[in-house]
């Protein structure tokens, strides 16, 4: 392989590539269009052409033929007039009008081949560039869909690496702190409240036990009493009634504390 062929090469495929990068698919579609319409007026101009010309073939036709009858009617005419020699010259006529009219037949049938088959491209040609016309919109609804999406992906991107989404992620944990911390006071308040309500019940409970048992003593005291003699002295206190009056006291301290 020469040097000419590989640099010819490496052109062509630069020039390939360029061009398929700046191929903007909703201009080359609309130019598609426009092309495809330009060939459709030449068309069409065409088979009005050919439509004219099978005319005026068909017209020379029907002539030749009208003048070949009417040649032959002068030479019958001529003929029973007795004048061969008119006869036979009218029939020389009819023949080359015949002839021309066999010729202008075949021209005439191919004119009408071809004006048909003019008629049939120019009834595809509208079809495809009806159908050209749909696809058309749908490409470029889809071409703008993948242009819209790509700007989009390529936002998103941007926002996931840039300060200001980290400094959104830096705002929503400090939030979270700000809720963590929130929700352990709240949970300590609550805990220290109920703690106290606890005491309150439980200095309760104590209180009234307390006044049962002074009741108890109070009534057993009482009982001792009437069962003594009259004029008998009361009994000195024992010393283990010393140590409940002591742990009485003591109990009446702790209660004064809370």
């Amino acid at each position: 392989m020469g040097l000419f062929d590989r640099v010819s090469r490496v052109v062509r495929s630069n020039l390939n590539a360029a061009v398929s990068a700046a191929e903007d698919p909703e201009k080359v579609l609309e130019q598609a269009i426009i092309d495809m319409q330009e060939d459709l007026v030449q068309l069409r101009q065409a088979v009005a052409t050919a439509i004219a010309s099978q005319k005026r073939v068909q017209q020379q036709y029907m002539q030749a033929q009208s003048e070949s009858e009417s040649w032959q009617r002068r030479a019958q005419l001529a003929l029973q007039k007795g004048d061969e020699n008119l006869a036979r010259e009218a029939l020389s006529r009819k023949k080359t009008q015949a002839e021309t009219a066999v010729a202008l037949k075949t021209q005439l049938d191919q004119q009408s081949s071809t004006v048909d088959t003019l008629k049939r491209n120019l009834i595809a040609l509208e079809g495809k560039i009806s159908e050209a016309k749909t696809k058309k919109n749908m490409l470029k609804a889809r071409a703008q869909a993948a242009k819209a999406n790509e700007q989009l992906q390529k936002t998103v991107g941007n926002l996931g690496t840039s300060s200001a989404m980290s400094a959104f992620e830096r705002m929503e944990e400090k939030v979270m702190q700000m809720e963590a911390r929130s929700q352990a006071a709240a949970e300590l308040a609550g805990s220290d409240l109920e703690s106290q309500f606890v005491a309150l019940e439980s200095g309760g409970d104590v209180d009234a036990e307390l006044e049962a048992m002074k009741a108890a003593l109070v009534s057993g005291t009482s009982s001792q009493q009437s069962q003594l003699p009259q004029g008998a002295p009361a009994e000195t206190t024992s010393p283990q009634d010393a140590a409940v009056d002591d742990e009485l006291e003591a109990l009446k301290a702790q209660l004064d504390q809370l």
